[in-house]
């Protein structure tokens, strides 16, 4: 394995930021990591996996890697230096990588330019408020991000939406954790959902879900801030959990108590060689698989409690 020295600049412009938006003025300071691998599949969904666990918040694909973006106050350098990718010598994998400090600046405009709408089939398209509706097919979901996976852009959002939108009847009580933009929680209460509760432990997520739900004439989402803490005396008959594997492990026992007989537990966040041992610990706990999903290297998992 290749490897580059850290080289921190201060840079002044960005060409293309993915995900990086808020209703707000937003300005703060963000760390950049450029990483070129090769071959770049399947390490490079493996590496954004990991830097997700250590603070950075959106990521770009490019032809040879990916780029990272991280507020400079939340990113684990340290961390990210011993236990990642970038630290590790494997056969026949070559890393190169470099930082980049990027200086204060409004995140609107520069998101704004690359931020495309998103079709899931012919049965939903997700859109933002700049974008022209006149071709939108399907359920029509209006999504101003700020910094999550939760666009429909990503792998697992599609997956968990396909997911949802395959269902015969939506359940009345339904739970998104880790809820990120709000987009599954609002296209549950699209499809018919009584009462959501959408948790995430960031604060601008919660926010963001707020006013994404506004924003598309959703009045039965309660949004939250916190953890599995919250579901203490709850019950739902949908639980949609897009997070990643060793917190769905984690959380796994609370979803089996809180979730109906006969309820459903969708799950995504995680990689198709996770599934078995995902599905292990189910079973533990009496979810049952009633169906995985895969696309490109990502999975997901859909099982009923029994």
């Amino acid at each position: 394995m290749r490897k580059r020295g850290w080289r921190f600049d201060w840079w002044s412009s960005v060409e293309s930021v993915r995900f990086f938006t808020n209703c707000k003025f937003v300005l703060m300071d963000y760390l950049e990591l450029t990483v070129d691998l090769t071959p770049r599949n399947p390490w490079a969904e493996i590496l954004v996996a990991q830097l997700a666990d250590m603070g950075f918040e959106s990521f770009v694909d490019t032809e040879s890697g990916i780029q990272a973006y991280g507020q400079v106050a939340l990113v684990d350098v340290k961390q990210m230096e011993q236990e990642t990718l970038l630290n590790r010598e494997l056969e026949d994998v070559s890393v190169e990588f470099s930082s980049k400090i990027i200086e204060q600046q409004n995140w609107n405009a520069l998101w704004e330019a690359d931020f495309q709408p998103v079709e899931v089939e012919d049965k939903m398209t997700i859109l933002a408020p700049f974008h022209d509706k006149s071709n939108a097919t399907g359920l029509l979901i209006e999504i101003q991000p700020q910094m999550s996976f939760g666009t429909g852009h990503h792998q697992t959002t599609w997956m968990m939406s396909k997911a949802l939108l395959d269902l015969e009847k939506i359940p009345s009580r339904v739970l998104d954790m880790g809820t990120g933009t709000g987009v599954l929680a609002i296209l549950a209460e699209k499809l018919g959902a009584q009462t959501i509760l959408a948790i995430d432990i960031e604060d601008w997520s919660v926010e963001n879900t707020k006013e994404n739900a506004v924003r598309n004439q959703c009045t039965k989402i309660e949004a939250l801030h916190g953890d599995v803490d919250l579901l203490v005396g709850q019950t739902f008959d949908l639980i949609l959990a897009n997070i990643n594997k060793n917190i769905l492990k984690s959380h796994m026992a609370q979803y089996a108590t809180c979730i109906e007989t006969g309820g459903i537990l969708m799950l995504s966040g995680f990689f198709e060689t996770d599934t078995t041992e995902l599905i292990d610990v189910a079973a533990q706990f009496g979810l049952e698989l009633s169906q995985l999903m895969t696309k490109e290297t990502w999975a997901a998992l859909i099982l009923t409690k029994k």
